[in-house]
């Protein structure tokens, strides 16, 4: 099997997988964990959504000045991990992380909910705020600013794909006689290997 081959069978199992968990009625199928380091290494953890995913990569959208985008500017390294309980499975990613193009990110705007939209615009991400109603205030701001004309994207706001280079899946089963199934880049050719549970 050729290094393309081996890439393509991990997406489209990858694929398969996330369609059978949205047929599962889970709230938010397309949560992923997003795993970054600081400038220091210091890692740090949180859930965003999968919004797209192809043989480029997998793709999520944030405000580019909150403290993942921060971290991610220092370090293009991140970790992604999906884990649907009912289908008792879970897929880890690790790869490089590269920004969306600004059409790709205009067009997945497009398709958010205005409320969405001006909530983009009236978040500081990750920065400290200091009580509920300022954020209300500047929620009710941009609503004014932007009555009866579309929201435009703010230029810090857009899409990271991370390419990745290792994918694995892991499967439960019992006795924790789990099944792991990596694949891998290793000097630019994919690997395929089981992995000790």
């Amino acid at each position: 099997m050729n290094n393309d081959t081996l890439y393509q069978q991990a997406i489209e199992r990858f694929t398969a997988l996330f369609a059978q968990a949205q047929t599962l009625g889970l709230a938010e199928p397309a949560a992923m964990s997003l795993a970054t380091v600081d400038a220091e290494g210091k890692p740090s953890i949180r859930t965003v959504l999968l919004k797209a995913c192809d043989t480029r990569g997998f793709v999520f959208y944030t405000n580019k000045r909150s403290r993942k985008g921060r971290q991610l500017a220092r370090n293009r390294r991140a970790a992604l991990s999906f884990f649907w309980q009912p289908l008792m499975q879970q897929v880890l990613i690790e790869g490089t992380v590269e920004d969306v193009a600004d059409s790709e990110a205009d067009a997945y705007w497009a398709t958010r909910p205005r409320i969405s939209q001006l909530g983009a615009w009236a978040s500081s991400q990750s920065d400290i705020l200091t009580n509920r109603e300022e954020l209300e205030q500047r929620y009710a701001g941009y609503e004014q600013q932007f009555a009866n004309v579309a929201v435009p994207r703010p230029v810090h706001w857009s899409g990271y794909r991370v390419v990745p280079d290792l994918i694995e899946f892991w499967s439960s089963r019992p006795g924790r006689m789990h099944e792991r199934e990596r694949f891998f880049l290793i000097d630019g050719d994919w690997q395929y290997s089981l992995v000790y549970p």
